[in-house]
């Protein structure tokens, strides 16, 4: 087999190995409410179980992301799978909230050391699609696992189940073909020490990482509540009762989050960021008008809308910070700007859940989409004050 084919080979697993771990992740997202019936839970223990595999993966990430440089690809690959292969069958058995919550910290550990893991192998294997396949393969998972669960839950048989089996199925797979990739870095010492957590975000992107921060917590918060609380919420303002709704929700905004950040892959980064904020609180808008109206056509046009902003928002700050650190520094920096990202994504929604209880759902999301509104609108005032100060200053060169 002559190299190409092989890369060729071996970037394909990758991908679709990355896109299997974040199509696991949203999988749970369209039987929430069948968990509920099942197991009789509020609001507030739902977005739990959802916060939980956040802060697991943020644990990974933190702990074991680097480990991968020091004893190589193949076995930190393995073990994610393993550990998501446990997770599966911890959901395949899952009677008590209890095991639910198992299952997602498993998984969420599984899920962060696998992200950091396979996006290195992708860059060691191609340079050029490497980049473009870590920013939509994720957006692609999360509309594959959400969408795929929510039609087998409503025409297939065992729909607490059959999801997980399929998954089960696939990463067993996986995990005997890793063995099969060349290895792409040799073992290196320090692996316990790689272990300690460490964050660092170098002195020239500091001002930008705040510049970008509004507007990128309002993405990922975005994201978080529609993997929780957005099928209940839909189920609560339009009385829908079919499982397909809560996972057409998630995919319509990842998947037009992916296409816009294919569509943006070559412009500057201060045009994601622009649309970003623009987009963003457009969509928030049409999205609460269409719970109020009892509206799917709304809603789901606010999502749209809104999944416009989440990718290139998304896109738009990530490369706003890459080229500001240099080559030892990029790890920690996007370490850093993953931490706040996935604390953006969990714990609004944990607090959103808790409000569920004194407020409704109704009245937190309301709470809930002005407070991104906000955010986004803040990030959008600052862009276009520094692009005003910066025509300013050319004018006067």
């Amino acid at each position: 087999m002559s190299r190409s084919v092989s890369n060729r080979a071996s970037l394909w697993f990758l991908a679709i190995t990355l896109l299997s771990f974040l199509a696991a992740s949203t999988a749970p997202t369209p039987l929430y409410h069948l968990y509920q019936e099942h197991l009789q839970f509020s609001a507030a223990t739902l977005t739990l179980i959802f916060g939980v595999y956040a802060i697991s993966l943020l644990a990974a990430l933190l702990t074991v992301g680097s480990l991968s440089d020091h004893l190589g690809r193949k076995p930190v690959i393995f073990t994610a799978v393993v550990l998501n292969i446990l997770a599966m069958l911890l959901f395949i058995n899952a009677d008590s909230v209890a095991w639910l919550i198992s299952a997602r910290v498993l998984q969420g550990f599984a899920t962060g050391m696998a992200t950091a893991v396979l996006s290195a192998a992708l860059l060691d294997t191609d340079r050029q699609q490497g980049p473009l396949i870590n920013s939509v393969a994720p957006l692609l998972g999360m509309a594959a696992g959400a969408m795929g669960c929510g039609l087998l839950a409503e025409f297939a048989p065992l729909p607490l189940q059959l999801t997980y089996w399929v998954l089960l199925a696939l990463f067993f797979i996986q995990a005997l073909y890793v063995w099969h990739l060349p290895e792409s870095v040799s073992s290196q010492p320090g692996a316990w020490a790689s272990l300690r957590p460490t964050l660092h975000v170098p002195i020239q992107a500091r001002s930008t990482l705040w510049r970008v921060l509004p507007l990128n917590t309002a993405t990922w918060a975005l994201g978080g509540f529609f993997a929780s609380l957005a099928p209940s919420l839909l189920r609560t303002a339009t009385g829908s009762t079919s499982n397909l709704i809560g996972g057409s929700a998630v995919a319509a905004l990842t998947v037009t989050g992916a296409l816009m950040i294919f569509t943006l892959r070559n412009r500057p980064a201060a045009n994601g960021l622009l649309l970003g904020g623009t987009s963003l609180p457009a969509g928030l808008v049409l999205i609460l008008l269409g719970v109020h109206n009892a509206s799917l056509t709304l809603f789901f046009a606010g999502t749209l809308v809104a999944g416009c902003g989440f990718g290139a928002g998304f896109l738009g700050a990530v490369r706003s910070l890459v080229p500001l650190a240099l080559p030892h520094e990029r790890a920690g920096l996007m370490s850093a700007y993953y931490v706040l990202s996935y604390l953006a994504f969990c714990l609004p929604s944990l607090l959103a859940g808790n409000l569920t209880r004194t407020f409704g759902l109704v009245a937190t999301t309301d709470g809930y989409g002005a407070a991104l509104i906000l955010l986004s609108l803040v990030a959008l005032f600052g862009l276009v004050r520094q692009r005003s100060v910066k025509v300013c200053s050319a004018d006067v060169g």
